[in-house]
């Protein structure tokens, strides 16, 4: 099978069969390569999700098994030091031993209930008191899920068609988010991929960080603007922080207009800490968006915002939202586990920030000494370094420039050094609390016998 891979820069590389990819990067072991086999017989492309193909590193990444703590095990045996962390959700670790009990505690009562239940409404009480801005929410199963609901009821609330969004930010995966988005979607808005002119007309696509254009839509479009959906810190085209007064720019263009503004804290919230990133910029929005983190490693999110918004909702609104598996008992309790530990321990996030800077510094050294100019981003537990050189990016323009090739190579290269990390440069290195000293320690000494290498 000949295999031929576009970088998220656009670069191609390729290779001319699958046993030369595995003699090239010798990523997977035979047991992963016979799982992956295996699933593309069963599973569309092997996968459920596409990014997991590990197309823009060359190869499918290794099929896991199992994951405890900060490290996970593939289908050999092989066990790795863990920075994917199922892409943002696991911010305690893996099978933490709280969350399993809360689990199975109300596992025990019954799984799902379809009626509302005292946890899920105590659920909510405690994620209002940290998150002000959610007056009233609603619990949903994923972040799809709660973006596509937060814009549904925008429009509602405002009787206007159009929002307002930026390239390299992800929003889930429904037909006005996907295209132009960042998180390796790699979708453009055209039937090929499944996008309808009518649902790409309605959509306002700019540049992140670029509040001059934002203005220009406005004065353009201001009258059919409904919200500005944004990521106020971007974790899927690479690590990108908002430019000085670029987050209140946008609340103020918003209330100038009378659209909403929209923050998807779907990696952000309780990850920044547990007034997420709204907290951190202390930019106040009209509807928040929250997941990944939230469930403890379990399927939940939630989106919500000002009660005169959210009021369009049935049963007392016409907006109809709905999920058989919303604000179910499992999922609830995980995240009450969740938040037990976040308040409970008063040095939680500043300890997971110190091991996070442990390991951009040691990788800001590590390149320096490789003689590589690349900058390193770090906030809070995620870090992240593109294959480019110059000032940290800003844009997903700026993020396409960097080396696909060079991230591959250098991917599988920590992979045979004992590292997982996501198969991607588009996505970033989560931190948890259980990684140790010692875990970035290792990380790190990796991270330099790979650049010594040669890889970049």
């Amino acid at each position: 099978m000949d295999w031929a891979f576009h970088g998220e820069g656009g670069d191609e590389f390729a290779v001319k069969n699958e046993d030369a990819v595995i003699e090239t990067f010798r990523a997977a072991g035979p047991a992963s390569i016979q799982e992956f086999a295996h699933a593309r017989r069963v599973l569309a492309g092997g996968v459920d999700s596409p990014v997991r193909a590990g197309k823009p590193v060359g190869m499918h990444p290794p099929v896991l098994c199992a994951a405890r703590g900060s490290h996970v095990t593939d289908a050999d045996g092989r066990d790795y030091i863990d920075y994917l962390c199922a892409y943002g959700p696991v911010l305690l670790g893996h099978a933490d031993a709280s969350v399993s009990a809360a689990i199975s505690a109300a596992a025990a009562n019954g799984a799902v209930f379809g009626a509302t239940h005292p946890s899920e409404v105590r659920l909510a009480e405690r994620i209002r008191r940290h998150l002000p801005s959610m007056e009233l929410l609603r619990f949903v199963s994923t972040g799809t899920e709660s973006c596509m609901s937060a814009i549904r009821v925008a429009r509602s609330f405002t009787r206007r068609h159009k929002i307002v969004r930026f390239t390299g930010n992800y929003h889930g995966h429904c037909d006005e988010m996907i295209f132009s988005a960042g998180a390796s979607s790699n979708s453009n808005a055209t039937i090929a991929a499944g996008i309808t002119p009518a649902a790409a007309g309605n959509v306002i696509t700019l540049s992140y960080n670029d509040l001059a254009a934002v203005a220009a839509a406005f004065a353009e479009h201001g009258h059919e603007v409904a919200a500005v959906i944004v990521e106020p810190v971007c974790a899927n085209m690479g690590l990108v922080l908002p430019i000085d007064g670029y987050l209140d720019g946008l609340r103020r263009l918003c209330d100038r207009s009378g659209a909403l503004l929209i923050f998807d804290e779907i990696i952000t919230g309780f990850r920044l800490g547990l007034g997420g990133a709204q907290a951190w910029c202390s930019v106040k929005s009209d509807l928040t968006c929250i997941g990944k983190v939230l469930g403890g490693g379990l399927p939940i999110a939630a989106f919500g915002g000002r009660a005169d918004v959210m009021s369009v909702l049935a049963p007392d609104g016409e907006v109809f939202q709905g999920g058989t598996f919303s604000g179910n008992p499992l999922c609830v309790a995980a995240a009450h586990a969740l938040l037990d530990r976040l308040e409970g321990d008063p040095t939680f996030y500043e300890d997971l920030s110190a091991k996070s800077s442990q390991l951009a510094a040691g990788a800001k050294a590590a390149l320096e000494d490789a003689g590589l100019a690349y900058p390193v981003v770090q906030i809070a537990s995620i870090v992240d370094f593109m294959f480019r050189t110059g000032e940290p990016h800003r844009d997903y323009a700026a993020a396409r420039e960097s080396d696909a090739a060079a991230y591959a190579r250098f991917y599988h290269a920590m992979l045979e050094r004992g590292i997982h990390l996501a198969p991607s440069q588009m996505e970033v290195m989560f931190v948890t609390a259980a990684h140790t000293e010692e875990d970035v320690g290792r990380t790190i000494a990796a991270l330099r016998e790979a650049l010594r290498a040669g890889i970049a």
